[in-house]
């Protein structure tokens, strides 16, 4: 018998649990790790599902997840066409909501309200959580952060830069990288139209960080606690 969990269990189970997805740049990350540090709730960052251990993966059922186990070398995924590319990043995200789910659950078990940078997608979001506890970020236009993802310094992207550099020709392998971010596929997510409350980013320039937590919080409802 495949096991299965009722959606309006799990609902009950991750009712203090608030998510944050979107677009990449949209300050996510950073709204989420100032929330968690303004309303003292429990920080989740991106990638939470790293938290699992790799030695439990299997190749045949978490195939998106293990890539990097069976990969030739990151020249090979660095090369990988703009569709190619989008179709393992979908592959993983399908992979990954089993794992974070039960992280989230996890997480919540404390009592503590939970804050989390998530890549649980719309449709499943609208069956475990609620309006007030989901908010999309997205960004104005949609596709700038293909001319800004290496702006911002932290150990993943001047990983990734350093084997763009290590390629045969770095300035094509960053510029297939680069067109990852304007590859647009037929089933595409259109963020700005998921049913949920939606923040846009559009000044890049200036510091919008406490008008963004504000907006967020008022629609979290954490301000009235």
């Amino acid at each position: 018998m495949k096991i299965q969990i009722s959606d309006n269990i799990i609902r009950h189970y991750l009712k203090n649990v608030y998510f944050i997805n979107g677009h990449s740049y949209a300050g996510k990350s950073t709204m989420v790790r100032m929330l968690a540090q303004r309303f003292d709730m429990v920080h989740c960052g991106e990638n939470y599902h790293d938290v699992f251990p790799r030695s439990k993966l299997s190749r045949w059922k978490q195939p998106g997840l293990c890539y990097f186990d069976t990969m030739s070398g990151w020249r090979e995924w660095l090369n990988m066409t703009p569709e190619e590319h989008w179709t393992w990043t979908n592959q993983v995200s399908k992979e990954c909501v089993e794992i974070e789910i039960l992280e989230l659950i996890r997480l919540a078990a404390s009592g503590k309200k939970v804050i989390v940078d998530t890549n649980i997608p719309p449709d499943v979001l609208r069956e475990i959580s609620s309006y007030n506890r989901v908010a999309i970020m997205i960004c104005d236009p949609p596709d700038v952060c293909a001319t800004r993802f290496f702006d911002r310094e932290d150990p993943d992207k001047k990983f990734i830069m350093e084997q763009i550099r290590l390629c045969p020709d770095p300035e094509a392998t960053l510029q297939n990288f680069n067109s990852w971010a304007l590859y647009h596929p037929p089933l595409e997510v259109d963020w700005a139209q998921t049913g949920f409350f939606t923040y846009t980013r559009s000044d890049f320039e200036n510091d919008t960080r406490e008008e963004m937590l504000s907006a967020l919080a008022g629609h979290f409802g954490l301000e009235e606690q």
